[in-house]
């Protein structure tokens, strides 16, 4: 545990089995009051079914689950503090947006001048003020999911659940929503538990996140130590790009023949007579194709001695044809030895 820190939720040994299936198999997790928490992996990883767990909707085949220090095994929904905002958003269509705000203080007999002050705060926080008279079909997408996300805030949870909530909105509006989560979730400071199977959504707001793949965690850690230092070969290919280098190509470039992996922006394209300081690894090879992306172009190389290295550059000079004109060229690649991370394929179920 972090020092000073509360447990928001815990996760010890948890297992959930589908007959033969192992959604989630044998996870110890614990997730701190306030924080933005993110459960990154591929479909049927076990991230949604981790987060039905927290919120009752599934209860688990082995293991303890607890929120705030007390066991919820076997403690139905309603009954936990915890509210779910879904990707479909599930409004009420019938209902206007402020009554869609407060139906869970109207179903608590909340009185109506209260529950509609508290609705007027929500709209200010998620920034849709004057909207509470409009019907759900009214909105935008994005609207629709700041009325879902006000409406699971209303009520005060310790323990927000939201399961792939941007998924789908189109790329602008999710990067968008992504910056007003966070800034959502600071400012009410709550846990945020984030289901997601978008690797950016997850490396942009998280305080810490957990990579999941057939039902165990391969690695948990902030944005920065996932990213920069994968601890297997898995969460080094899903979590961004990388370059996985083994065997014989990895002991001509390392001394030895421990895999390692290699972020394609981190190599440099040089020109082969480029002297290699003793900090530097180094390869030659030959730029076999070019992907013109915009703001960067990708590489492929083609190693002298077998093999390929994938590298990404920045446009900050270069144009189009700059870059494209570079199919078929020699080039030398380099990269500080300090940017391979060794990697190995042992999963673990806790963090």
């Amino acid at each position: 545990m972090a020092e000073g820190r509360s447990i928001a939720v815990r996760f010890s040994h948890v297992s959930r089995h589908f007959g033969e299936v192992k959604a989630v198999d044998d996870v110890s997790l614990e997730l701190y009051d306030g924080e933005f928490f993110s459960m990154l992996g591929p479909s049927g990883s076990g991230k949604t079914t981790c987060l039905r767990l927290i919120a009752g909707f599934e209860q688990p085949s082995a293991g303890e689950i607890t929120l705030h220090g007390r066991s919820v095994v076997g403690v139905p929904p309603y009954e936990r503090d915890v509210n779910t905002v879904f990707q479909d958003y599930a409004l009420f269509p019938h209902m206007n947006v402020g009554d869609n705000v407060g139906y869970g203080l109207m179903i608590k007999r909340v009185p109506k001048r209260e529950r509609q002050e508290r609705v007027r705060e929500m709209l200010e926080l998620v920034r849709l003020p004057g909207l509470a008279d409009r019907k759900p079909s009214q909105l935008s997408g994005g609207q629709r999911q700041r009325v879902a996300l006000a409406r699971a805030l209303i009520n005060h949870p310790s323990v927000l659940l939201l399961d792939e909530p941007l998924g789908a909105l189109d790329l602008k509006l999710r990067q968008q929503m992504q910056i007003e989560l966070k800034s959502i979730q600071q400012r009410v400071g709550i846990t945020f538990v984030y289901v997601t199977h978008d690797q950016e959504e997850a490396l942009t707001m998280s305080d810490r996140l957990a990579v999941f793949n057939q039902g165990k965690i391969e690695q948990l850690g902030t944005p920065a130590e996932v990213y920069e230092r994968p601890q297997t070969e898995f969460v080094a290919g899903f979590v961004g790009v990388s370059n996985i280098v083994r065997g014989d190509a990895a002991r001509k470039i390392t001394g030895e023949p421990v895999p390692f992996s290699i972020r394609p922006e981190k190599i440099r394209l040089c020109p082969p007579d480029t002297p290699t300081t003793p900090d530097m690894y180094s390869e030659e090879g030959m730029i076999r194709d070019v992907v013109y992306l915009g703001m960067y172009t990708r590489y492929l190389v083609e190693l002298m001695d077998g093999g390929d290295l994938t590298v990404v550059e920045q446009n900050l000079q270069s144009t189009s044809m700059d870059a494209l004109a570079a199919k078929g060229r020699r080039v030398k690649l380099m990269w500080k030895k300090e940017f391979n991370r060794p990697i190995g394929v042992v999963r673990t179920g806790s963090g």
